[in-house]
């Protein structure tokens, strides 16, 4: 079985952090970005110094997982993707990965013309990458 890493906003942390377990249990390694919350889920409590160096490894963290992975699957429910996703899309393309979505629709139409399908659960997300 391949191995997927799953891109979407903190916004819906709990969501895909779901869908990954599901993943996993039907066999799909599956890597998962941190969904990083300083001080207890209060990004704001983080000093404004501490914060570019805590986003840059994250960044750096999650493009790693990216190269690690066979395939992308981007967590954009009702579309939502937000601007971190956005730069992990370009990183995945770049990295020739396919990319999937949670959802059709997207608000940004040149991150949608890359998406190679939509997929809507962990059971067919783990037969394409059969």
């Amino acid at each position: 079985m391949k191995s997927v890493v799953i891109c979407g906003s903190n916004k819906f942390a709990k969501e895909a952090r779901a869908f990954g377990k599901a993943l996993g249990k039907l066999g799909v390694e599956v890597l998962m970005p941190h969904f990083y919350r300083a001080s207890g889920g209060k990004w704001d409590e983080l000093k404004d110094f501490d914060k570019p160096f805590v986003a840059l490894g994250l960044t750096h963290d999650h493009f790693y997982k990216i190269r690690l992975a066979d395939a992308v699957f981007i967590y954009n429910k009702d579309g939502y993707s937000g601007n971190s996703t956005t730069l992990e899309i370009g990183y995945a393309v770049a990295c020739d990965k396919p990319i999937y979505a949670f959802s059709e629709k997207d608000e940004e139409i040149c991150r949608s013309v890359l998406f190679r399908g939509v997929v809507k659960t962990p059971k067919d997300l783990a037969h394409l990458l059969k």
